[in-house]
């Protein structure tokens, strides 16, 4: 029997333009891909009567048909910013991902790391730079400019990207990759914006109609489709015995040779930024024999192995968003 309504009623709630509002959206994104029978509602509201109407205790709030999980009871409707306390206790623009699947009852995420949470995924708060200081703007110009031309663009066009911002390049650059969008060498130049790197990598995409890329992870390879919409060759290189791996996307369809090809998804321990903790731990292998034995091999190394589906995912769950969101 069809339901007229569905089970549960989520509701965002932000002010204009909030930089943390992408970011909870990505992370619910996670977190509804396991629960059937959601509608999510988005509402952005303007002032402190609607905030009122609504319940919305700061930007962004969340409400599960109609209550906010996260507010304390007696906390008043307001439109300033909202904080978030992590189960770190860090403070954060948004609920967790591990928070969310709590407060909405979603299934706990596969057995090994959280998915999202790791270093490739920035700790379950997406790859797509904050609007604010021209940060998203020049994000975006990067990476269309190695969608299309296989390399960073130049400076200057980067100026103009950032110049309405009332911001210098040079300072956008540096706080994209202080908050990990993006490598720089010691010269200020681009060396990767995940997915892109500037340089060979074992990992070689043929983006349909486009340029030969290089990414900086198996995971990084398979989000280029998913982010671009378009179709794309794979090819890498299985660490333990030399074999190729290839993976076609044709048509919404997706091709692995050998078909018992893995990911192995992990991440060394230590802090840093995705580039020296994990991009050259997530790598493809011809099959699980392979990818437990080079694992095997690495200290200080933790992690799992994904099947094709699960890694076909995360790559798009991690970078599907990052063009689609708009820069202003």
């Amino acid at each position: 029997m069809n339901r007229e309504v569905p089970l549960m009623r989520v509701e965002m709630l932000t002010v204009p333009d909030c930089p943390n509002g992408p970011v909870l959206e990505e992370r619910l994104a996670v977190v509804l891909a396991g629960l059937p029978d959601v509608e999510l509602l988005r509402h952005v509201v303007e002032d402190q009567e609607e905030a009122e109407r609504r319940g919305m205790h700061g930007s962004p709030t969340l409400l599960v048909d109609g209550r906010d999980p996260f507010a304390a009871p007696g906390t008043p409707a307001s439109v300033s910013c909202r904080l978030y306390r992590t189960p770190e206790g860090r403070i954060d623009g948004a609920p967790s991902v591990e928070d969310l699947r709590r407060a909405l009852g979603a299934p706990d995420a596969p057995a090994g790391p959280s998915r999202q949470m790791g270093p490739a995924g920035r700790g379950g708060r997406g790859r797509l730079a904050p609007t604010e200081r021209g940060l998203r703007a020049v994000q975006q110009a990067v990476l269309r400019s190695f969608a299309t031309t296989g390399a960073p663009p130049e400076r200057a066009v980067l100026e103009r990207v950032s110049e309405p911002f009332g911001v210098r390049v040079e300072q956008v650059l540096a706080e994209l990759a202080a908050e990990d969008f993006l490598t720089l060498d010691e010269s200020g130049r681009i060396q990767a914006a995940y997915p892109f790197s500037a340089t060979a990598t074992d990992h070689v995409v043929q983006i349909a109609g486009g340029p030969r890329v290089w990414s900086m992870c198996a995971i990084d390879a398979l989000g280029i489709p998913a982010m671009l919409h378009a179709d794309a060759h794979i090819t890498s290189t299985d660490p333990v015995n030399g074999h190729p791996v290839r993976v076609e996307f044709t048509g919404g369809k997706t091709t692995w040779e050998p078909a018992s090809a893995v990911v192995y998804y992990g991440a060394r321990a230590g802090s840093g930024p995705a580039a020296a903790v994990c991009c050259g731990y997530l790598r493809f292998f011809t099959d699980r024999a392979t990818a437990e034995q080079w694992t095997g091999d690495q200290a200080g190394l933790s992690g799992e192995i994904l099947n094709q589906k699960d890694a076909e995912r995360l790559g798009a769950d991690i970078f599907g968003p990052l063009l689609a969101a708009t820069a202003d």
